[in-house]
């Protein structure tokens, strides 16, 4: 082996036994959800509080994110943030349902989310699917340099290529539909 191997190989094992490691769930302890959203895409990492090497960490569990939808790109920054929200909770379920956790946000809207009177019907839709949490989840509004992380990730727009989800061709060819099927001359043995 050469010495710029052993280096990268010294590197390489460094970068996966160092912090940031991704902790496994531990569902006594309560959750952290961080989220924010951009006029890129919303996003979203859980944390969790856990004792490791006899100290107490915060440690992250999973990151997610995505780029917005055509439909999302007319919404302005509280119903982004408020569609963020519900998008998080709704990916993050299997690890959310039944525990205690607590959303940290940068926008007063999502705290606020809940308690108003919904002026639209998006805004109404997001209200019931957050009831579900109702009595476990705790919105807290912080500062969003609390939360880089999940800054960052709302703001990292990905290449429209094959691995995107939200790949566009760029030259899509029109498919027409059929509208109906007219079969003539059948011959009536076929029938039989």
């Amino acid at each position: 082996m050469t010495v710029d191997r052993v280096k990268d190989f010294e590197y390489l094992r460094q970068a996966l036994t160092t912090a940031p490691l991704l902790l496994i769930p531990d569902f006594n302890p309560p959750f952290k959800l961080y989220i924010d959203a951009s006029g890129d895409g919303p996003a979203a990492a859980l944390h969790q509080v856990q004792i490791i090497n006899e100290k107490l960490v915060e440690g992250p569990i999973c990151f997610i994110s995505r780029q917005i939808k055509p439909a999302e790109a007319r919404y302005g920054e509280s119903q982004m943030e408020c569609l963020c929200l519900v998008w998080a909770l709704k990916k993050l379920n299997y690890f959310l349902e039944g525990c205690v956790f607590e959303v940290i946000t940068d926008c007063t809207s999502v705290k606020s989310l809940l308690n108003m009177k919904p002026p639209n019907k998006n805004i109404l839709r997001w209200k019931i699917a957050i009831q579900e949490y109702r009595g476990n989840l705790i919105i807290v509004q912080e500062d969003g340099n609390i939360h880089k992380h999940s800054d960052r990730l709302s703001r990292w727009k990905l290449p429209n290529n094959i691995d995107n989800p939200n790949y566009v061709p760029a030259e899509a060819s029109p498919q027409i539909p059929i509208e109906g099927i007219s079969v003539t001359d059948l011959n009536t043995t076929f029938f039989e």
